[in-house]
């Protein structure tokens, strides 16, 4: 098998936990190792010592090799090494990883390779995965330094303008001119990026907050410089306090205040992605591989390759995913599966990467690494699900279009209205109303009420080992009405025990075994696996299968020592012509009981069936009674025997139930529910699980099951416990509310600024809503919005 590419991943970065009992040795064996090992290996970057059989020459110079797939690896390009290995061995360290792409938090569909602004909204781009020892975020640091080194500034000219009268009252000389001098820097340093982007939504054609600001700053600032150089220019209606009055102040007050609202907006943001860096987080830095020759050695997490042996003690976490060779242990998953009591693990069980091994010694294999790692695709899951859209963002999407074209033409019949109809100064009245109108409103705060629900439900269910493929998976989760669940694998724990085998008169019980296993060797379900391991216990000698082929949810077929073998359910025996009804006594007796029957055929001759139990898991019971409770209809659906079925559904309390069905039959039976107006989950495991899985209104997979089911799904259980859909429909019902709430505060918040700032109340209150006040309130929508979409992240 070719060595697989090993790109960066996610599962290659760890916080800081601690120290172990562990560490002194450990931090002495890497001196040590350190220094018998002075060499890098310029494919994988692992340090080795000195070995003539993994050396390579090229341009002159020695390269050395930890293993001879590195050095097969660097022949066959070694400038593509050599020139990636440049910047580590410089000790250089880029900013973020290579390759990292950047997105919008409210446009998903932006995506480029730079940091920047969004086209379409000027928010700043942030990358789709974050990483663990990222700085902090530098435009945070930018607006940082901007508004603390020109506040000062801002409120010196607020305190001349508002109050200078009064601390003044023979008035201040040259007052304009030392607004200008004050205000200046302010807005043309401090405010310089909000042109920027005002600027590029100009240029893009697509006008959005910043559109807003940079018109309202630059109309209240070029209006003040104006009147302070040419004060001739304006009618004696404009005078104030004896001078033409200027707005530097509000110009000032308008950029300290929303670079204050960015400031809080992109610290809020930050902590949206705080689930996918504790998840990240998980991985350990280190493992401990164990040589051919015995020796033991701690490695880099990214430098451990399929098949590599691993010691994992007791207190250190699992590095990758695998199967273990040697040792016992009770190993806790709860960080990934929510799952608080630790799981025995023993030889050829599984081992999830991140996981804590609480007691005993493992020596495991390594199966999964890198990208590949459960941790990884559940860190790419949960990105994925925080950037996508959710089908109720469509209306704010649509009120949003023309928002901003809507605010504009509002703040020109302000300053028309107030100019022609207003009291005197009306000029005056009407063009403050005006900036008040343009900075007001807040487009951004419609744009964030869904994303940031998104993101903080997606990772608060991801640590309670739900994960939601998309936004819109969140969003029909709670409208959801009628489950089919599976049987094996979903109500069962899908790791069957043989339970007898029996044969026709004129074959033996251990040649129906033998024929059965041997074809089974070539099949992946846990039914199969359970006969084959049966065979091997009884020292059988297999055979290796000549020709295999998987009827999903029937049984199998195939060429056993030149006999063409059918293996399966009724339903195969039908389609094969076998007459199976001899043994049916026998095999419906086994079903009563709850066993799996498979009957096998040679050609058109039964010679025999052979049962398989799978217990039912213990949290079933008590999941499908909270299901039932929340008003769900339960159906059972699987290509077990009818009788089999009925004898778990019995136990169970599930009251209808569909046996020997094909994959084709469960996508015909979730669209027979749909045309009958139900809203229909799917939960399954298994390749045949698929089809249905798909065209259900929510999908979910079982995270212990295939590969194929859990990319059909919507939603994934880690743990594959149906408990988790109870939790995942509360989370789908929080975040609902949470997104009615933000959207409801965003129009209602726009609905009535907007017109207070075109001064419609002024009638009845004789008041005006100064620019600065506006400026206050719209920083502050955009951090409500946000805040209450984090409330998500402790709910329960």
């Amino acid at each position: 098998m070719n060595e697989p590419p090993f790109p960066h991943s996610p599962s290659g970065h760890e916080e800081h936990h601690g120290h172990t009992e562990h560490e002194g040795h450990l931090q002495h064996g890497r001196v040590t190792a350190a220094l018998d090992k002075p060499f890098t290996d310029p494919v994988c970057g692992m340090k080795v010592a000195d070995d003539p059989e993994k050396v390579v020459s090229h341009a002159g110079a020695d390269y050395h090799f930890c293993s001879t797939r590195c050095m097969h690896k660097f022949s066959e390009n070694p400038h593509a090494y050599l020139h990636s290995m440049e910047p580590d061995m410089a000790g250089g360290r880029a900013a973020t990883p290579e390759g990292t792409i950047y997105t919008c938090p409210m446009h998903p569909e932006i995506r480029q390779a730079d940091p920047g602004n969004c086209p379409i909204c000027g928010m700043t781009l942030e990358p789709m995965l974050p990483s663990l020892d990222e700085e902090e975020h530098p435009e945070l640091a930018d607006f940082r330094r901007r508004f603390w080194r020109t506040l000062p500034l801002t409120i010196i000219v607020a305190v001349l303008a508002m109050a200078g009268h009064r601390l003044f009252p023979r008035g201040l000389s040259g007052q304009s001119w030392i607004e200008f001098a004050l205000g200046t820097p302010v807005a043309l340093w401090a405010g310089w990026p909000f042109f920027v982007r005002g600027w590029q939504s100009v240029r893009n054609r697509s006008p959005n907050m910043w559109t807003l600001i940079a018109t309202g700053v630059a109309a209240a600032y070029g209006y003040s410089v104006v009147a302070t150089i040419a004060p001739g220019l304006f009618p004696a209606t404009f005078m104030e306090h004896g001078r033409i009055g200027v707005y530097f102040e509000a110009a000032s007050v308008i950029i300290s205040l929303t670079l204050l609202g960015q400031i809080l907006e992109l610290k809020a943001r930050s902590q949206t992605s705080a689930a996918i860096k504790s998840l990240m987080g998980l991985a350990p830095k280190t493992a401990r591989r164990i040589a051919i020759d015995g020796s033991e050695d701690d490695i880099p997490l990214t430098h451990v390759h399929i098949g590599d042996r691993l010691r994992v003690r007791p207190g250190e976490k699992v590095p990758v995913d695998g199967k273990v060779l040697e040792g016992e242990s009770a190993v806790d998953e709860s960080m990934l599966t929510g799952e608080p009591v630790p799981v025995t693990k023993r030889a050829k069980d599984r081992v999830i990467g991140a996981t804590l091994n609480t007691s005993g010694s493992l020596i495991i294999q390594a199966e999964k690494v890198g990208s590949q790692t459960m941790l990884s695709q559940i860190v790419t899951m949960v990105a994925q699900a925080q950037r996508s859209r959710a089908p109720m963002q469509r209306l704010a999407d649509v009120v949003a279009g023309y928002f901003v074209v809507i605010v504009v033409g509002t703040a020109l019949l302000t300053l028309l209205g107030w100019g022609f109809l207003g009291p005197e100064p009306s000029w005056v009245y009407g063009f403050i109303n005006a900036v008040a109108v343009l900075i007001i409103a807040c487009p951004c705060a419609l744009g964030l009420a869904t994303p940031m629900s998104i993101m903080a439900a997606t990772g608060r269910a991801a640590t309670q080992g739900i994960l939601f493929r998309d936004a819109a998976a969140i969003e029909g989760f709670r409208k959801i009405d009628t489950l089919i669940v599976d049987k094996t694998g979903t109500l069962t724990e899908g790791k069957p025990a043989f339970d007898r085998v029996a044969s026709v008169p004129g074959v033996s019980e251990d040649e129906v075994l033998l024929l059965a296993a041997s074809l089974d060797q070539g099949s992946e379900h846990p039914l199969a696996q359970a006969i084959v391991n049966e065979a091997r216990r009884r020292g059988l000698a297999l055979s290796t299968p000549e020709s295999f082929e998987s009827s999903s949810g029937i049984g199998v077929r195939g060429k056993v020592l030149g006999r063409l073998l059918s293996l399966g359910n009724t339903v195969l025996m039908e389609a094969e012509g076998v007459e199976w009804r001899p043994l049916q006594a026998v095999a419906e007796g086994l079903r009563s009981e709850g066993a799996s029957v498979m009957y096998l055929a040679d050609e058109r001759r039964l010679l025999g069936l052979l049962a398989v139990s799978d217990p039912v898991k213990a949290t079933t019971p008590e999941a499908l009674s909270t299901l039932t409770e929340a008003g769900l209809t339960v159906v059972m659906a699987t290509g077990d025997g009818l009788t089999t079925a009925r004898s778990v559904a019995a136990k169970l309390g599930i009251r209808e139930v569909h046996g020997e069905v094909k994959p084709q039959d469960k996508l015909a039976l979730v669209e027979r529910l749909q045309r009958e107006g139900k809203t229909v989950a799917m939960a399954g495991d298994g390749i045949n699980d698929a089809p249905a899985l798909a065209r259900a209104n929510v999908g979910i997979a079982m995270g212990t099951g295939t590969d194929v089911a859990m990319n059909s799904a919507h939603v994934t259980l880690v743990k594959g416990d149906l408990r988790a859909i109870a939790k995942a429909r509360v989370i789908s019902e929080k975040t609902i509310r949470n997104m009615r709430q933000n959207l409801a505060f965003a129009f209602v918040y726009n609905a009535l600024g907007i017109p207070l700032a075109a001064g419609l109340l002024y009638p009845v209150t004789g008041q005006l809503l100064s620019p600065m006040i506006a400026a206050l309130a719209m920083s502050l929508s955009s951090v409500s919005v946000i805040a209450n979409a984090l409330r998500l992240r402790s709910a329960q």
